[in-house]
């Protein structure tokens, strides 16, 4: 459509939602108010209206932009142009390029100028629908806040102000954030769930109702306790919405919390600590792990640990703490291997295998991908028999529930012939990986044959590899290992495995689940 958005001097990158928009910036923007990252390829945390005069696609008029996104990038450098010094960052999710709208007939079509208000300085109130909440800002929270004797009854209750004022500037709403509380003491207790109120001011209630219960911190058992418990669809959890712990932290932890953050990240809970009156030097010796903020956030790269000072005087933290927790693409631990995975599985279908044992290689196959969160926006399995030929029994976007894709593996039909496992690589990489390849999931295929390939097998693995995808070969019976090593990736004694017997592929399940979960971590790294 040629009608373009009216911006605001402040509006980011990461606030457009398609592709390519185009836009229109106001006129007089503050130029010294501009956050700008990068040059020619700004770090979507930039303002759009920003760059587009850092670029001089338009002056301190304003005018159309045409914004492309683009993906992230690492070292976005630091230039002065027109007036504006763009700033450096180490490394972001997306970027965007700006660009001269094409259609200069553009600023009279659709949602004109006059539209976009000269700045005063201050960003223009969008109307807020009160009862959806901020839209802008996808979150499920759950505020664990600090009960301990250690924390005392007076700063609890500005503790409980603190969290009182943060649920009220997320823009708590049905289609906003949600939030709970779970109070730390000798025993973790959740206080509400995420379902149990969508508007800011019942949260407000809940909160001051809260009462101290004293006992040690014990935040590590909480920790854990909420990463478990406090997300599950039933207590209101929502598919797709980032999932937030904010820890507050009084001193430091009674107990250990770093085992309590790596399962966390299992879960894929994103853990920010705040941390109020950290230890001073004399206190040191009785903290048992100085290290302790470190070990438990999400990433230890300064986005997820915050610092106040003390329990007065707090007002002015609120907001900054709010924009971190409505930072959807800096939530870093959203993603799991459990539901940030493709996995193809290509069955050996050939006459030396037969029935019997064929239902066995469905059943293992069965049983790796019952482990993951198969969904429109999670992982997704695809699976293609072989002999000569290739038959594709379900590509990745045909099924996206876990339900429907066991009962597809269940009415797999055995095929019965030959050998040709380098031409099957070959097939699945441009067929069922092909479609994916820009995708946001990491690629897998497991290979099951029982016999040696009529073809080579090397070529064909190794280009799929150079495709982007991890291979895990699985040889039962008379496989030879220098095909299995040859089509696995590296390194290849943990991608290879062998049975004797075809009743041996159930012992291999949870290795090869471990196996994709410690490759999906290490590409994260």
């Amino acid at each position: 459509s040629l009608a373009s958005t009216a911006i605001t001097c402040y509006t980011r990158g990461l606030d457009l939602r398609k592709e390519t928009e185009d836009v229109l910036c106001p006129a007089d923007c503050p130029l010294w108010q501009f956050y700008v990252f990068g040059d020619g390829i700004y770090a979507s945390l930039s303002s759009i209206c920003g760059a587009a005069t850092h670029r001089g696609v338009i002056t301190n008029a304003g005018g159309a932009v045409r914004v492309q996104t683009l993906p992230g990038q690492e070292n976005y450098p630091a230039v002065n142009a027109n007036g504006i010094q763009s700033q450096v960052l180490a490394r972001w999710a997306s970027s965007f390029s700006v660009t001269r709208t094409k259609n200069t007939a553009l600023e009279a079509v659709g949602r004109s100028v006059s539209t976009a208000r000269p700045s005063t300085g201050k960003r223009p109130k969008k109307p807020l629908d009160k009862k959806a909440g901020n839209k802008d800002c996808k979150a499920d929270i759950a505020f664990l806040i600090d009960g301990s004797y250690n924390i005392g009854q007076r700063r609890f209750n500005l503790q409980k102000n603190f969290v009182g004022k943060v649920a009220v500037m997320l823009g708590i709403g049905t289609e906003g954030p949600h939030v709970g509380v779970v109070q730390a003491s000798e025993h973790p207790k959740i206080e509400f769930y995420l379902k149990n109120f969508t508007a800011a001011k019942e949260v407000l209630f809940a909160i001051k109702e809260l009462g101290f219960r004293g006992g040690n911190s014990n935040t590590g058992k909480a920790l854990k306790h909420t990463a478990q418990k406090f997300f599950t669809l039933e207590n209101g959890a929502r598919k797709g919405i980032p999932k937030i712990i904010v820890v507050f932290l009084d001193g430091w932890p009674s107990d250990d919390i770093e085992e309590a953050g790596i399962v966390a990240r299992e879960f894929g809970v994103n853990v920010f600590i705040v941390s109020v009156a950290k230890p001073t030097t004399e206190e040191l010796g009785m903290v048992q792990d100085i290290g302790f903020i470190d070990k438990a956030v999400c990433r230890n790269n300064g986005f997820f640990s915050y610092q106040m000072p003390t329990w007065f005087g707090t007002t002015k933290y609120v907001k900054p703490l709010v924009q971190k927790l409505c930072s959807h693409e800096q939530m870093l631990c959203s993603k799991t291997c459990y539901n940030s995975v493709n996995i193809g599985f290509l069955i050996d279908g050939s006459s030396s295998v037969g029935d019997s044992n064929f239902r066995l290689v469905l059943e293992f196959i069965s049983n790796v991908a019952k482990a993951f969160e198969i969904s429109d926006i999670g992982s997704k399995i695809a699976a293609v028999q072989f002999t000569y030929d290739q038959r594709t029994e379900f590509s990745f976007t045909d099924y996206t529930t876990k339900e429907k894709v066991l009962s597809a593996i269940r009415n797999i039909r055995y095929m019965s012939g030959g050998t040709a496992t380098g031409d099957a690589i070959s097939f699945t990489t441009r067929n069922v990986f092909g479609p994916m390849k820009d995708g946001p999931n990491k690629n897998f295929l497991i290979v099951l044959t029982d016999g040696q390939s009529y073809d080579d097998v090397r070529g064909p693995a190794a280009a799929a590899q150079k495709a982007g995808i991890t291979v895990f070969s699985v040889g039962v019976a008379w496989a030879p290992l220098d095909d299995l090593k040859d089509m696995a990736s590296e390194p290849r004694e943990s991608h290879t495995f062998f049975t004797r017997e075809f009743t041996g592929l159930e012992q291999m399940v949870p290795d090869i689940i471990r196996g994709i979960c410690k490759d999906f971590l290490d590409s994260r790294q």
